[in-house]
């Protein structure tokens, strides 16, 4: 659902705010490791850290830190673009680890 679906999973999840906090132009809020488990769930940061080849809490972790600033990278303007925003938001992340997640 690229990044209209992200928002929709936070709102359903009751962090909405936190992720239109991040297309918005305004500040990013932050968010914690336990919130990027409660959005994705157990099995996603599973399968996310495994590909990582790092621990779930480590994923988790690295995602909250990661995440704010990756999709506001691909909302500029406070817009969501259209396109492939799968392969877009893979490479911001590449950029924001610095290869410290083993990608």
């Amino acid at each position: 659902g690229g990044i209209a679906g992200l928002l929709q999973t936070f709102q359903q999840k009751g962090l909405g705010n936190i992720a239109s906090s991040w297309i918005g132009t305004g500040a990013n809020l932050p968010i914690s490791a336990e919130q990027v488990q409660q959005v994705f769930g157990g099995e996603q940061i599973r399968n996310f850290a495994a590909q990582a080849g790092l621990s779930g809490e480590t994923a988790s972790a690295k995602l909250a830190d990661l995440l704010p600033g990756v999709v506001d990278r691909l909302t500029p303007d406070g817009q969501v673009p259209q396109g492939d925003l799968l392969s877009k938001g893979a490479e911001l992340l590449k950029g924001f680890a610095g290869g410290k997640l083993g990608f």
